[in-house]
């Protein structure tokens, strides 16, 4: 049997952007069912399973297109901290979970220190099912992306 530790995985990445990192926070924690308005290429759809927006326990099913291809995800929020400006989805069904035993998506939004705008921090935390599934880099891409599309949907909506 393979060590865990070559299946367990953490992806990181920073997306500077121009808007408040309280309107981009607000986007996922509070009407991420808007998401879709700011980046129809990517995210389909986004709706409320159970619970209420941004609360932790809450359950949101993602309808998004990646590597080509439409999938979805049951995300479970699992921690939300508006004055960090940080919210965790953990992945309780869906595409993911084919390739991934458990899938944690982090986004954390920062000020940028000295000027206008923002700081975008993306972790992602997964355990592969084997070791022939790839780490998810295409995934840490696609995040940058929809970062950098709800960015401009924000500063439009200004």
């Amino acid at each position: 049997m393979a060590e865990a530790s070559t299946l367990v995985g953490k992806l990181e990445t920073d997306v500077e952007i121009k808007a408040s990192a309280g309107k981009f926070h607000h986007m996922f924690a509070g009407r991420p069912h808007h998401v879709s308005k700011a980046t129809p290429g990517n995210i389909q759809n986004c709706e409320l399973h159970e619970g209420n927006w941004g609360k932790v326990g809450s359950v949101v099913i993602w309808n998004y297109v990646h590597d080509g291809e439409a999938k979805v995800a049951k995300e479970r929020v699992e921690a939300v901290e508006p004055e960090k400006n940080l919210i965790t989805f953990r992945v309780v069904e869906g595409d993911l979970l084919k390739e991934y035993k458990s899938f944690v998506i982090t986004i954390q939004v920062t000020p940028k220190h000295g000027g206008p705008g923002s700081v975008v921090h993306w972790h992602l935390e997964y355990e592969k099912i084997s070791d022939e599934v790839a780490h998810p880099e295409t995934l840490l891409q696609f995040c940058v992306e929809i970062s950098k599309e709800i960015d401009e949907h924000l500063l439009n909506e200004e």
